[in-house]
């Protein structure tokens, strides 16, 4: 009993010892995040498909991405869907901040990960690959 008693009043020492300290939490400067790989212009790099979409809509520079046409697009919830197609890749549709774009256009946009399988509550719809980007390019 008396072993017992003495684990036990141990055990509540060391845990009541290792508790004296405040707990810190450090929140890293910016210096100390490391620099992330420069991005492709118009591109997000984040897992969040969201992450980003809110920022000002800024072109990409000329020759800097894929060229397609447009071959359906629509507005829903403040963001552009677009379906563009090329000849190599055929069908893309890419999410972006509402934009000025009509069918028949032609565009570059920046290449990046896909989404698999997003549903946009907005237009009850899944896409079964998508990209989200901060912007594209109308080609004139």
């Amino acid at each position: 009993m008396k072993k017992k008693l003495l684990a036990f009043i141990t055990i509540v020492s060391v845990a009541i010892a290792g508790c004296q300290g405040k707990p810190t939490t450090e929140t890293p400067d910016k210096g100390d995040v490391p620099a992330k790989a420069a991005a492709r212009p118009g591109a997000l790099s984040s897992a969040d498909p969201h992450a980003g979409m809110n920022m000002k809509v800024n072109e990409i520079p000329a020759g800097s991405g894929k060229k397609a046409k447009v071959t359906q697009t629509m507005n829903s919830g403040g963001y552009t869907y677009v379906e563009a197609s090329d000849e190599k890749e055929g069908k893309t549709w890419l999410a972006l901040p509402e934009t000025k774009v009509s069918v028949g256009d032609t565009i570059e946009y920046p290449d990046g990960p896909a989404v698999s399988d997003f549903h946009s509550k907005t237009l009850n719809r899944t896409f079964p690959k998508i990209l989200f980007l901060s912007s594209i390019r109308v080609v004139k």
